[in-house]
């Protein structure tokens, strides 16, 4: 059954009611922000406006954005800019270490752009960075966000070899729309990637995708079925939000019922963990997939 003629989905003429964001509160979330304010730290949770952030920082869990703020791709959902990156600061590792030491962040997550301008795609910073968080916070525990470094298995055996908690790369969407929304990207080479992760022995490994960008019901199905085929532990499903005018436009608001079907349907097909709804983002309860 299509999306599309379900019930489960409303037009976009105005954001429903479930898509209301609360104004993050609690001594927590205020100690957090001060420091973040009066250090100048950079997280993805206060840049993107993450609607969990006031949930996720109350319970100690922040997530991280390195090797800059320009991606060498163009992808129609993201709001990052694309561009020429700027040189790689080599000091980035022990920055991002120190801020989460600052923030005793429980559980921290990493991402970044892509960087297909460098040979190694960013995987030595990404694998440095991990390094120098374990120094200076070891009870912290970490889940990598990475982009899909191109497929190269030397990249991603950077990642594997320094043993993060958790290793995420996201599908986005379904195998139809992937040119549409990733452009750059390919679906079977994200596949492939988690594959490879987790035949290197990556212990928990992670994928997400947003609806809502005119996807079917089978769609979403499939490419549950096709992470479960790869032997991803968890997975995150979250409503899209257009960023700018610029970007791709909501095609469907998708309903609480309809994202507590797909969380139902993942715990069928095995998965560890499944994080379905409209606000849910990468990383979202994160510190719980470690458990």
């Amino acid at each position: 059954m299509s999306i599309e003629t379900a019930e489960s989905v409303i037009p976009p003429k105005g954001k429903p009611k479930w898509l209301r964001v609360k104004l993050p509160t609690g001594k927590k979330y205020t100690e957090l922000r001060g420091l973040v304010d009066k250090y100048k730290l950079n997280t993805i949770c206060t840049s993107g406006s993450c609607p969990n952030m006031g949930e996720c920082w109350g319970e100690g869990t922040a997530t991280f954005m390195i090797l800059g703020n320009i991606c060498t791709r163009s992808c129609g959902f993201c709001g990052v800019k694309t561009g020429r990156p700027e040189s790689v600061d080599w000091e980035e590792p022990e920055k991002v270490a120190r801020s989460i030491k600052l923030m005793k962040i429980k559980h921290a997550v990493i991402t970044s752009v892509d960087r297909d301008d460098l040979k190694d795609m960013g995987s030595i910073i990404w694998a440095e960075t991990v390094m120098a968080i374990r120094r200076m916070s070891p009870s912290t525990t970490l889940e990598t966000l990475i982009p899909d470094f191109q497929g190269v298995e030397r990249n991603l055996d950077r990642i594997v070899e320094v043993s993060p908690e958790v290793v995420s790369h996201n599908m986005e969407t379904v195998r139809r729309l992937t040119r549409e929304v990733r452009i750059q990207a390919k679906y079977d080479r994200s596949l492939q990637v988690l594959k490879y992760l987790k035949d290197k022995g990556v212990r928990r490994t992670k994928s997400g995708i947003m609806l809502g960008l005119g996807e079917s019901e089978d769609e979403v199905i499939q490419t549950m079925k096709d992470l479960k085929n790869v032997n991803v532990d968890i997975v995150t499903i979250g409503q899209y939000l257009q960023p700018t005018k610029k970007h791709l436009p909501v095609k469907q608001f998708i309903t609480p019922d309809q994202f507590k079907k797909y969380e139902n349907i993942g715990m069928e097909l095995g998965f560890r963990h499944v994080e379905s709804g409209a606000l849910v983002r990468s990383s979202y309860k994160a510190h719980k997939h470690i458990e």
